[in-house]
């Protein structure tokens, strides 16, 4: 099977080409940014189907993380993922920012809890936690850092994710404490692309997956409608 995968949820705009069937990465790219994904994806989406030497119509699948992370980076990577999709005739799968960070960590750490954390800003975190074999154990939601800390329950952690740092930083010290700390930017585009060969596309849309609504919100009357309304 061969994979498209497509990652401009967080802090990098990445893409990679996955040959299942040889067990390896054909091509793949990876740039870390915090703006400027819409202009750097479909280059670089370019640049590694040339170098996998490969028409879009020999893929398989699109693979694209759906979030949860920035809003206009998530609208990007999916819409790029959906129009390829089209185009191609092929089926594109969605994956979570929070599975594809612990799938890098999945097993790692033997019996080991493994926390994904995105920082979601305003003392909130985005996380999930699934036990060493991969089985979930908190579903993923977005919460106060303190009440994620009281992820301790479940012993000392393999903590991942760009807010990693910051759940270690305020772990309790009369606690288990994390076996590691892997505070990644984003997700490995290798990984999400061996999650989007193992997904479902109808069970696994190429649809975001917001866990909270926007923090701009638009007025809830335009300006000239009020100007309007009162002259």
């Amino acid at each position: 099977m061969l994979i498209l995968a497509i990652d401009t949820a967080l802090e990098a705009c990445a893409a990679a080409v996955l040959d299942t069937d040889a067990g390896q990465l054909l091509a793949q790219e990876s740039l870390l940014m915090k703006r400027g994904h819409a202009e750097a994806l479909m280059p670089m989406i370019a640049r590694v189907m040339q170098s996998a030497d490969l028409a879009f119509t020999s893929l398989d699948r699109i693979a694209v993380t759906v979030g949860p992370g920035s809003f206009t980076g998530l609208r990007v990577g999916i819409s790029a993922a959906r129009g390829l999709a089209l185009a191609a005739k092929r089926p594109a799968a969605g994956l979570t920012t929070l599975s594809a960070y612990a799938a890098t960590v999945v097993g790692q750490s033997g019996t080991a809890p493994v926390i994904s954390a995105i920082d979601a800003r305003h003392d909130h975190v985005y996380f999930q936690i699934v036990a060493g074999d991969g089985s979930q154990l908190v579903r993923p939601s977005v919460v106060p850092i303190d009440e994620a800390i009281a992820a301790s329950q479940f012993g000392a952690p393999h903590l991942v994710g760009n807010a990693a740092k910051i759940l270690a930083d305020r772990w309790p010290k009369d606690g288990p404490q994390p076996v590691a700390v892997d505070a990644q930017p984003a997700p490995d585009i290798g990984w999400i692309a061996w999650l989007g060969a193992a997904a479902d596309p109808e069970t696994n849309p190429a649809r975001p997956f917001y866990l909270r609504a926007p923090d701009a919100k638009p007025p809830a009357q335009p300006p000239l409608a009020a100007q309007a309304a009162t002259s």
